[in-house]
């Protein structure tokens, strides 16, 4: 196939979330709460077996109360909102206004951070006349975090799933998107970490190909390695 399109999911394939110590880190500096180092550990350890930062470690248990917002969670930003800080709330966290605090601060430009070969792989899937698309399960507005790192000019389109109801691996956003590009889903790639969610796209007629979802400084090469650009197979 000669790629027409290439489809891109955000956490953890372009970018990648901050880590939950420095989350929580940023959070009390930014509002002056002064903890204890003992009780700051025993915070990002119950946050992140909470599964509380999104785009972090998968939660190790939702508890029921939240099972079915959690199911939907990708599919409206209230959704999205109310699963995460519930989440949150599972942590006797010393200040009630953290949890809303935590679930801004992800929000932030500065919480996340491009893999190295990032901008090269856009730049490239541009120079050869390559549309491209950020198609995400998310519940607010990614576009700013593009902005400040200087990629959005590199992006024709986003899909978010909030935006339009549904969420990956629904065979319906992936259309919209291939719609959006301008491209016949046999012409697309979709590039993701989420075996599940991402693979979705193949229902519809795309390409699927994985990067591994690790910290950024573990993955310098993962998306050069995919041989994006120009003719493949």
């Amino acid at each position: 196939m000669r790629i027409k399109g290439v489809l891109f999911d955000f956490s953890g394939t372009l970018f990648r979330i901050e880590p939950v110590d420095a989350w929580l880190r940023a959070v009390l500096d930014a509002r002056g709460t002064v903890v204890e180092q003992a009780d700051f550990s025993q915070y990002a350890r119950r946050l992140t077996a909470a599964g509380a930062l999104p785009g972090g470690p998968a939660p190790v248990r939702v508890p029921p109360s939240l099972a079915d917002v959690w199911a939907e969670r990708d599919s409206g930003a209230g959704q999205h909102r109310a699963a995460y800080t519930g989440l949150a709330r599972e942590v006797a966290l010393p200040d009630p206004v953290l949890y809303d605090a935590l679930y801004e601060r992800h929000m932030s430009p500065a919480a996340w951070q491009p893999y190295p070969d990032a901008a090269e792989v856009l730049r490239s899937l541009r120079r050869d006349g390559v549309a491209v698309g950020v198609l995400s399960n998310i519940g607010w507005d990614l576009r700013p975090v593009f902005r400040a790192h200087g990629l959005d000019e590199l992006i024709d389109t986003y899909v978010l799933s909030y935006e339009h109801g549904v969420q990956k691996p629904d065979p319906r956003l992936f259309r919209t998107a291939c719609s959006l590009l301008g491209c016949e889903p046999a012409d697309v790639v979709m590039v993701g970490d989420d075996r599940h969610a991402d693979a979705g796209a193949a229902a519809v007629g795309c390409d699927v190909r994985f990067v591994d979802h690790l910290p950024v400084a573990e993955r310098p090469d993962g998306l050069r390695a995919l041989g994006l650009p120009g003719p493949a197979g």
